[in-house]
Parts: structure tokens; sequence; C-alpha cells
């Protein structure tokens, strides 16, 4: 599980560093200033949660069940936060209808949430 949650979190994080250079380079022709700061959002939770999960899987003070349950939060919140933004933030150059996607993203911030949550309540109840 451990070696899962290493190879997620640098797979999250080259993702947002190659989305991070094309959004700087490749949507800028394309996009508002606002879609692009919107874009750029759902880059940073995703490095922000990469990271997250580097710590995760770093430290010994958590079992490997807490960890796992971390890394699942993490996993579908940054799918449905930072997946649901690019597709919100691009759909004027991809003609996607955005008005199931818009709900999703919410959703996805509640699962972050959860899991920074469940971190802080596996580390307070620890004796």
């Amino acid at each position: 599980m451990e070696k899962k949650i290493l190879l997620t979190a640098l797979l999250l994080g080259g993702i947002a560093i190659v989305l991070g250079a094309f959004g700087a380079h490749g949507l800028k022709k394309v996009l508002t200033a606002e879609q692009l700061a919107t874009f750029e959002v759902g880059v940073r939770y995703q490095i922000y949660h990469a990271l997250f999960l580097l710590f995760i899987v770093n430290t010994s003070f958590l079992t490997l069940k807490e960890k796992e349950v971390v890394f699942y939060l993490v996993l579908v919140g940054v799918l449905l936060f930072s997946g649901s933004i690019y597709l919100l933030s691009t759909s004027s150059i991809t003609a996607m209808k955005t008005k199931l996607i818009g709900p999703i993203t919410p959703v996805g911030g509640l699962f972050l949430i959860a899991s920074w949550g469940h971190l802080f309540y596996c580390v307070f109840t620890k004796k």
C-alpha cells in the first residue's frame, strides 16, 4: 500500500507540473484570464495534495490502515475537485456541457477536507 501511495503522489505531482506548464504556455492564448486562474486553482490543489500524500507515506506515526483511508480520500478528492475544475475552465474550447460537472467540484472539496480531518482525528486520538 505504501508503494501505491508513493507512486500516486509522484504521478499526481508530475501531472500537476505538466498541466501547470500547459496552462501557462498552451492555454494562455485560448482562455480568458479568469478561466486560466480557475485552471491554476485545480493545478495548485493537485500539487498540494501530491505533497500531502508524500508526507503521509513517509510518516511512521500512522498505521497502514490510516494511511490507506487518507490516500483514498485524497485520490477521490483530487479527481473530483481538480478534474472538474480542469473541465469547467476549459469548457469554452472543448464545448463540453458543464451543467453536470459544476456540482462535482464541491463534492471533491469535501473529500479533500475529509482527508485532512481524518488525519487530524488519527493524530488527536493517538496516545
